[in-house]
């Protein structure tokens, strides 16, 4: 009997995070950030986004008790998980993707905490500017990261407008980025 409870708990859990995880995915792969706002579409530029929109998440949820921080160690969690089966497909041996893994994680807590910063803060122009410094790091101008900045912005207001038994749901919604 306990089986079953908690079997049928745990399918609803998994259920939950991948289609939160899924509106993530989906939200960061939005084609304007790497048409009209000049994100790159590498690896490298889908992780940064990936990345932006995994904060805004975790930004959300931060600091809500029971469900809603479950859920987010969940997400995390998930979100590693698929940053390694990522380095695998793209041929990094078992013996790398530790190593691969540990700077990537250096880079997302990194980043989180100058976009928390910003954030918090008010702070378009730095905002724009951490954007600058992480997703074109080999320019010294990124006009497009102004607008970026503003997404990140309105994105925030949108997630914190949507309630925490939704989200804990697994209804997640962010906005469209519009085009520069």
């Amino acid at each position: 009997m306990f089986q079953r409870l908690f079997g049928r708990e745990r399918q609803a859990n998994r259920a939950i995070t991948e289609a939160l995880y899924t509106r993530i995915v989906a939200a960061a792969r939005q084609e304007p950030f790497y048409s009209a706002w000049n994100v790159p579409d590498t690896p490298l530029g889908r992780f940064e986004m990936l990345s932006l929109h995994m904060f805004l998440f975790q930004h959300r949820l931060r600091g809500e008790p029971g469900a809603s921080a479950d859920i987010a160690q969940r997400l995390i969690d998930e979100f590693f998980l698929d940053v390694d089966h990522s380095l695998r497909e793209l041929g990094i041996s078992d013996v790398g993707v530790p190593k691969r893994m540990k700077k990537l994680a250096k880079m997302f807590y990194g980043r989180t905490e100058s976009y928390k910063n910003a954030l918090e803060g008010d702070d378009h122009a730095a905002f724009a500017a951490a954007l600058l410094r992480n997703v074109r790091p080999e320019e010294k101008e990124w006009p497009e990261a102004a607008a970026l900045a503003e997404y990140v912005f309105a994105a925030n207001r949108a997630l914190a407008d949507q309630p925490s038994e939704d989200i804990c749901a697994g209804k997640l919604t962010y906005p469209a980025p519009l085009a520069a």
